[in-house]
């Protein structure tokens, strides 16, 4: 088995199955990746276009191609010295699965009843379906209700929608029932395809989705380490602020949102923040603070979604649910990490105590049951705190607070305005050397290049400010919602008045301030549709050409750092060009291979991926990074870094940053010393040596990679 230096993430569908991938593969392989990262691949509900919804963990999906379309596929690719990365999903399944169905029917006597994570109160699981007066009807062995089928008669009992399950749940997702993998035998059973693939040399390593879910995350990955022989693994983990990945986690790392949080911050302007959250306050009516935002939507959310689980753990620590609620709002991260029966990781106690000293007295007793109690009380609160945090901040917070939303990303802070090159060098000698990093993918909230244009909003808060005041004058909707689809709407540009107003329901259900996805009001909705097409018939593209060349310097620059800093970069779909997709399902729209350049921004930017791709392949694994310093007047708007050893394969990168004020006064005489050798401008063409005028050696691109050939 290969361990990947470059991954390309690949959303599979019905519509673009094995074959598909092994047809595009000569085109990945020659763009310079490693691996192929695919989204996941066992037996989903037929229809499902993301693949997280599993049915059958004894099957590769047959709207793929089978096992045999997988066989095949993973033969091609490596022949062109391509490897497979499994996206997994430990943490539920579709509630559509023939386990399920043999515990409902059977209850506590089923084989299954272990494999699901079910609140038997009363003997009988209550499944939240029903939404009218409709009676079910019995059907000889079945039971029906509208579109649900159940077996008749069985150990279960239907209740309203809106009370919550009676099982652990992917979130407030009813139809993703919790699947207890630390139980030996379902671990087993449901990763019995993936173990033959990996034995079978057919893949190479693992992401592994949602691991917060998980009862024990870390004895989870011990078992998968020790099954799996050690391929390379990384986790679907959301770190907050200066949260780092337990060490003790046998992995390789995450799927690097926190990365992507970092890099992008190198391109936002401090000086940005107060004029733009004036701004953002003056249209909204929003506090100036995102804190409260915060609090106020987690608050909730629980109460919206997360009864049936406050309710299950207050039984359990024997607290007044309020206790309960209030210290799930008031944690500032997705998990703790408290292992039951080990002393608590000083940190997890220092979290969980600051939280509690915002809450009122009543939580004291229960802080003590999360740190040291039974294990039941412990693992039920770290699997609760990770729903609460994305449904309450990913999910309703960052759709309500948005003075500038490139900072608005899974695992981002609002507030945080800008990161220092030095805190991003410190940051990159920190990471996990396998680490996997990226820029996009199928969760973000927006596209890199959307991003790109936002970030130089933090540059040119004044003139963002005068253009959406004359597109406020001549149209408006919800002042909770305009300013955020003035800026997706300029950013994404160009976009059709359908994919805008698709976005822009989306967010208005999920600030859940004038409607929600349980609360729908048609006459909102369809004003909101109207706005939409109003809105993309606005000069707003004036604006958009104004900033393009800045963005387009954001966008390469981005690019050029994420692949060339520490860890495994991944390319998400149709990125290594620009796409302006916003959230899902608009980023997970099929693409065509091979790109094919429409501009000069696309041919840049495929430019800068394909050269750095192939130039990490000839790096090789976890080649040493060395920070670079700028010395002159303009040293601030440059980030640069050594990658490799002298005596090895050594490359260096070179990107442009907040380049609106660069563009007042130039790089003048400010120069950047190169490591000892002779350099080839692997994207401008020419040679360099010793030390180098940055006017000169980004005179043609915003960007510059270089390698030494004097060896």
């Amino acid at each position: 088995m290969s361990r990947p230096i470059s991954t390309y993430r690949l959303q599979l569908t019905p519509d673009f199955g094995f074959a598909q991938v092994a047809e595009a593969a000569g085109y990945l392989r020659e763009l310079g990746v490693s691996h192929l990262y695919l989204s996941p691949i066992l037996q989903a509900t037929a229809e499902s276009r993301h693949g997280y919804d599993v049915t059958d963990h004894s099957r590769i999906r047959e709207e793929f191609g089978g096992a045999k379309g997988f066989r095949e596929m993973a033969e091609q690719l490596a022949t062109l010295d391509l490897g497979v990365i499994l996206d997994l999903v430990p943490n539920h399944m579709n509630t559509g699965n023939a386990q399920l169905w043999s515990v409902l029917r059977d209850g506590r006597d089923s084989p299954y009843a272990s494999w699901f994570d079910i609140d038997w109160d009363g003997g009988k699981v209550a499944l939240p379906v029903l939404g009218d007066d409709t009676e079910p009807a019995v059907d000889g062995d079945l039971l029906r209700y509208h579109e649900h089928t159940f077996p008749h008669p069985g150990h279960y009992r239907l209740v309203d929608w809106r009370e919550g399950p009676g099982y652990r749940r992917f979130f407030d997702v009813s139809t993703l029932i919790g699947v207890r993998v630390e139980d030996p035998a379902v671990f087993l059973a449901t990763h019995e395809v993936i173990f033959w693939l990996l034995d079978e040399g057919l893949a190479d390593g693992l992401r592994i989705d949602h691991p917060d879910g998980l009862a024990d995350p870390r004895g989870y990955l011990d078992r998968l380490r020790a099954r799996s022989g050690g391929v390379w693994t990384v986790v679907e983990k959301i770190l907050i602020g200066e949260e780092r990945l337990p060490d003790d986690w046998a992995c390789d790392g995450t799927t690097g949102y926190e990365v992507l949080n970092r890099v992008n911050g190198l391109f936002v302007d401090p000086e940005g923040k107060t004029p733009l959250i004036e701004l953002f306050t003056r249209l909204t009516g929003e506090p100036d603070d995102y804190l409260p935002v915060v609090m106020r939507a987690k608050r909730e959310v629980i109460d919206l979604f997360f009864g049936a689980e406050v309710r299950r753990l207050a039984r359990a620590a024997a607290c007044p649910p309020e206790a309960v609620a209030e210290l799930l709002a008031a944690m500032p991260v997705y998990r703790a990490y408290v292992v039951p029966g080990e002393p608590p990781p000083p940190e997890s106690v220092k979290i969980v105590e600051a939280a509690a000293a915002t809450c009122s007295p009543a939580v004291r007793p229960l802080v003590q049951q999360v740190l040291y109690g039974s294990a039941e009380v412990i693992t039920r609160f770290q699997q609760a705190c990770g729903p609460v945090m994305a449904k309450g901040v990913e999910d309703t917070a960052l759709y309500r607070w948005f003075p500038l939303s490139c900072l608005n990303e899974v695992g981002g802070e609002p507030d945080r305005f800008g990161v220092s090159v030095e805190e991003f060098h410190q940051f990159c000698t920190e990471m996990r050397p396998e680490s996997m990093t990226t820029l996009s993918t199928h969760d973000t909230k927006r596209s890199e290049d959307v991003r790109a244009r936002l970030a130089v909003l933090s540059e040119m808060p004044q003139e963002w400010a005068e253009a959406v005041s004359q597109w406020s004058a001549e149209l408006s909707f919800d002042p909770h919602l305009d300013y955020l689809a003035w800026q997706n709407l300029m950013a994404a540009w160009p976009i059709s008045a359908e994919r805008f107003a698709d976005y822009l329901l989306k967010a208005a259900r999920e600030a859940k301030t004038a409607i929600s996805w349980v609360s729908p009001d048609p006459g909102y909705e369809q004003g909101l549709r109207d706005f939409a097409a109003a809105a993309v018939r606005l000069p707003v593209d004036r604006f958009t050409e104004r900033i393009d060349g800045f963005a387009r310097s954001n966008s390469l620059s981005a690019k050029l750092v994420q692949l060339m800093m520490p860890g495994v970069p991944d390319v998400y779909q149709g990125n290594e060009t620009t796409d302006f997709s916003l959230v899902d399902p608009d980023n997970r729209r099929p693409v065509t291979f091979p790109r094919t350049p429409a501009s000069d921004w696309d041919r840049v930017k495929l430019l800068v991926t394909g050269q750095a791709l192939r130039l990490r392949r000839r790096l090789g694994h976890a080649a040493p990074y060395t920070p670079l310093q700028a010395r002159g007047e303009a040293a601030e708007h440059v980030i640069a870094f050594v990658r490799g050893e002298s005596g090895g394969p050594q490359a260096v990168a070179v990107a442009t940053r907040l380049p609106v004020r660069l563009a007042e006064s130039g790089w003048g005489a400010t120069t950047l010393a190169l490591p000892p050798g002779h350099w080839r401008d692997l994207l401008g063409g020419g040679q360099h040596t010793g030390l180098t005028p940055l006017a000169h050696l980004l005179g043609k691109h915003p960007v510059a990679l270089l390698e030494r050939h004097d060896l």
